[in-house]
C-alpha cells in the first residue's frame, strides 16, 4: 500500500538550475563606497553650517566692487535686526525696503510702534515665517522683526567736486567747497558722527575709500541723525590717487595728525577750496595719504590724552574753518 504524507502537507521539490540574471542584480551586491564627510551630507548639521558660512562670506562679499575706477560703489544690503534695533533704526528714519513680521507675532509696544512708523512711511510690511526670517537673517536674534535695508548709493568723488568747484563758481554756493576724506576709519559711528559733523558745518561730501574702510551701514545712518540724507558720502577706487586729483582741481588737502606742521588755530588756508583727511584713532594717516598732504594740521590738546576721536577731532577742525569763513 502507498504511503501517503500527512494530510495538507505539500512536498516541495528541490530547485533545479535556472537561467541566470545576467549581472543585472550585480549592483546591488556592491558597496557604496567611503562614508561622505559630514559637511557633505545635506541632512547633517555641519552641511548647514557650510551653508550658512558661504552666505555670510558672500553676503560680506557683495559690498566689495570689483574695479577701482570712477564708478558708483553700492553697499551690501543689509538686516537690522531685533525689536529695539528695529524700532530704533525707523525713528532715526533710516532708509528701509521693508519690514519683516513673523507670523503670529507676539504683540508689544516696539512692535506696534514699528508697523506704525512703517506705514506712516509708506515701508512695505511682509508677514514672514519663523524659519525664513532664520535664513535671511544668518540665525541671529531677530525676536519676530528684521528691517531691511537698501544698498547705500555712493557718489562719484571726482563728479561730487567737479560739479561742486562749478556751483561755487557760478555763484550758487557761498563758500568755498569743503570735502572731509577718511583714511582707514572702520567704526561706522564714527562715519555717522563724521557725516553729521559735515552736515552741522556746511561741508559738501565726504570720501571714502572702497578697501580697509567703513562704508554707509544702518549704524552709521542711526549715527548721522539723518545728516546722511543731506551730506552725499562718495566712495573711491584708491584714496591717494582721489587725493592728487583733488589737488589737480585746485583743492588744498589738509591731512589732521598730532604731529602737524601747522597748528589749527594757525591755519590759514580756512577760506580756500580744501579737502580736511582724518585717520584712524590708533594708526593715524598711512605715509602715503601724509605725503600727499598740502599741510599736516594738529589740534592743541591741553590734557596728557594721546589722541583725539576721529569724529571729534573732524568735527573741531570743521567748526574752525567754519569760524574762519563767517569772520
Amino acid at each position: 500500500m502507498a504511503s501517503h504524507g500527512r494530510p495538507g502537507a505539500v512536498r516541495k521539490l528541490k530547485k533545479g538550475p535556472t537561467i541566470g540574471t545576467g549581472g543585472h542584480g550585480r549592483k546591488s551586491l556592491e558597496g557604496k563606497g567611503p562614508t561622505p564627510r559630514a559637511e557633505d551630507r545635506p541632512y547633517h548639521k555641519a552641511y548647514k553650517n557650510k551653508e550658512l558660512a558661504e552666505r555670510s562670506e558672500a553676503k560680506r562679499g557683495g559690498g566689495k566692487n570689483a574695479g577701482t575706477g570712477r564708478t558708483k560703489g553700492k553697499a551690501a544690503e543689509e538686516a537690522v535686526t531685533g525689536r529695539n534695533s528695529v524700532v530704533e533704526a525707523l525713528r532715526a528714519g533710516i532708509p528701509a525696503k521693508a519690514l519683516h513680521v513673523a507670523i503670529r507675532i507676539e504683540m508689544d509696544d516696539r512692535v506696534r510702534d514699528s508697523l506704525k512708523m512703517a506705514a506712516e512711511r509708506g515701508i512695505p510690511v511682509m508677514e514672514t515665517g519663523k524659519a525664513e526670517l532664520d535664513r535671511m537673517t544668518d540665525g541671529a536674534v531677530h525676536q519676530g522683526l528684521m528691517l531691511q535695508i537698501p544698498p547705500y548709493e555712493y557718489a562719484d568723488a571726482l563728479d561730487l567736486v567737479d560739479e561742486t568747484i562749478e556751483r561755487f563758481r557760478r555763484g550758487h554756493i557761498g563758500n568755498a567747497p569743503l570735502f572731509v576724506a577718511l583714511d582707514g576709519i572702520t567704526d561706522p559711528r564714527n562715519l555717522g558722527a563724521i557725516i553729521r559733523s559735515a552736515s552741522a558745518f556746511s561741508s559738501h561730501g565726504v570720501i571714502v575709500p572702497e578697501r580697509r574702510s567703513v562704508g554707509v551701514t544702518a549704524s552709521a545712518w542711526k549715527t548721522s541723525a539723518g545728516a546722511a540724507v543731506r551730506v552725499p558720502v562718495a566712495r573711491v577706487g584708491n584714496l591717494n590717487s582721489a587725493l592728487k586729483s583733488l589737488k589737480e582741481k585746485g583743492i588744498f588737502v589738509l591731512g589732521l595728525d598730532g604731529d602737524g606742521d601747522v597748528s589749527l588755530p594757525e591755519l590759514t588756508l580756512g577760506r580756500d577750496p580744501i579737502c580736511i583727511v582724518v585717520g584712524s584713532e590708533g594708526k593715524g594717516l598711512s605715509r602715503l595719504v601724509r605725503e600727499n598732504c598740502d599741510q599736516i594740521v594738529s589740534i592743541p590738546i591741553d590734557s596728557a590724552m594721546e589722541s583725539l576721536n576721529a569724529s571729534m577731532a573732524v568735527g573741531i577742525t570743521l567748526y574752525e574753518v567754519s569760524r574762519q569763513r563767517s569772520s
